[in-house]
């Protein structure tokens, strides 16, 4: 993976690097060259600067942006995020990963990602809602439920995409629901919300792992996700042996009370002294002997300096950027598997590819059916990712980016270049 000069803008490495990711899957596919620069640039972005008032009277112009990667195998989707640093070339990789993680999993969607440079914490409510409503209104030649479908992203959440698809409808004079996904269910979400990254995460781990039952499992990142994963892993017969908040990690050989310790982080908000725990540092935590470690925190938890001393045999990312991809060499050499984020990361994808389905359907799914069809989708893309890495002898990283950019690259190819 190329890296970034020193110094460079965080952001713009995150595109060179994402960009080098293409550039890998695209050469062990022997990708023609005139396909490749296609999938290497967005097809179209759109950059707004805008007022809003505030409740002092203040009026202040903030900046937002909106990418459209891949529009070849159906309408984009992807996430608006609302952070202080957000610039172009962040949005163009979040737009373009977004088109692979729809095409591994399969569903209809091309990748687009989009948001606002602004610092959530300094606004009001009523602050928050205006310049919501303000960049939807901005955004809004580019969205439709046949073109691009906005969903929650870095703080934003099912009340952001409540105003966001209130915006749109009163344009149309009409409610338009599927418009967004991640909304509250009085107004067209859907079921599962909670569960799906996290159950989407378990499926990944058990097509990876012989079997769940008494598998030992440890858990950087408890929050939401990481909550849901231990429960999922716990029902289907798992033992976890550790877990790490940002800062702090407890561990007990014999097995940590899940529902112990999700109600002690929802207390405290931090899992030291949990009781019937031991409490250790980080590094002790990642050098636990276990069968899976799960990745559901903040990035580069595994760096060049712990993996060599990781006790895991199957590492998940759970949440984005886990692993460093110096990292990633040393787990390599050493035998240890690791799941991607880009597949692991994706049950929130395939929900939200629900949501839309039974907006525009405007007929609604039970929770079984949800997981049902959750469960099948995450199998069939995991047996894909598995079969392209046996085939071709890589790791599960290049073969889901390999996986990913043939099918994008072939639904572009059908299509042909217009005119």
């Amino acid at each position: 993976m190329a890296t970034s000069k020193p110094g460079a803008p965080r952001a713009s490495s995150i595109w060179t690097s994402t960009q080098a990711e293409l550039d890998a899957a695209a050469e062990r596919l022997h990708l023609d060259e005139g396909m490749h620069r296609v999938l290497r640039v967005p097809k179209r972005e759109l950059t707004v600067n805008f007022p809003v008032t505030h409740e002092d009277g203040r009026v202040e112009v903030y900046t937002g942006y909106r990418v459209h990667h891949n529009v070849n195998r159906g309408p984009v989707s992807g996430g608006v995020r609302y952070v202080p640093n957000l610039d172009l070339d962040e949005v163009r990789a979040l737009a373009m990963l977004n088109s692979w993680k729809a095409a591994l999993v399969q569903i209809p969607f091309g990748g687009a990602a989009g948001g606002v440079r602004v610092n959530p914490r300094r606004l009001s409510e009523l602050e928050r809602q205006g310049l919501t409503r303000r960049y939807a209104t901005e955004i809004a030649p580019l969205l439709g439920p046949a073109s691009d479908i906005p969903s929650p992203d870095v703080n934003t959440g099912s009340q952001t995409m409540a105003w966001l698809m209130d915006t749109l409808s009163m344009h149309r004079g009409h409610t338009v629901a599927a418009s967004v996904i991640g909304k509250p269910m009085a107004v067209g979400g859907t079921r599962g919300r909670r569960s799906a990254t996290a159950r989407g995460a378990m499926r990944c781990i058990a097509s990876a792992n012989e079997s769940l039952d008494g598998a030992r499992v440890v858990i950087q990142g408890f929050g939401r996700v990481g909550m849901t994963l231990a429960e999922e892993l716990g029902a289907a017969g798992a033992i976890v042996v550790g877990i790490g908040d940002d800062e702090d990690a407890v561990h007990n050989p014999s097995g940590i009370d899940v529902r112990a310790a999700i109600r002690w982080m929802r207390e405290r908000d931090a899992i030291r002294e949990l009781p019937e725990t031991e409490s250790i540092t980080m590094d002790e935590l990642f050098a636990i002997e276990c069968d899976v470690l799960a990745l559901a925190g903040l990035q580069g938890q595994i760096t060049e300096t712990r993996a060599p001393a990781l006790g895991a045999r199957l590492v998940a990312e759970v949440a984005n950027g886990g692993v460093t991809p110096a990292a990633d060499d040393v787990l390599a050499d050493r035998g240890v598997t690791v799941i991607p984020d880009i597949i692991c990361t994706s049950g929130g994808t395939v929900l939200g590819y629900f949501e839309w389905v039974q907006d525009m359907q405007a007929f609604f799914w039970s929770d079984e059916e949800i997981t049902a069809q959750l469960d099948r989708v995450m199998d069939e893309a995991m047996a894909g990712v598995r079969a392209m890495a046996d085939s071709e002898k890589v790791d599960l990283r290049s073969a889901a980016m390999m996986v990913a950019v043939a099918r994008v690259a072939e639904a572009t190819s059908l299509r042909g270049l217009y005119p």
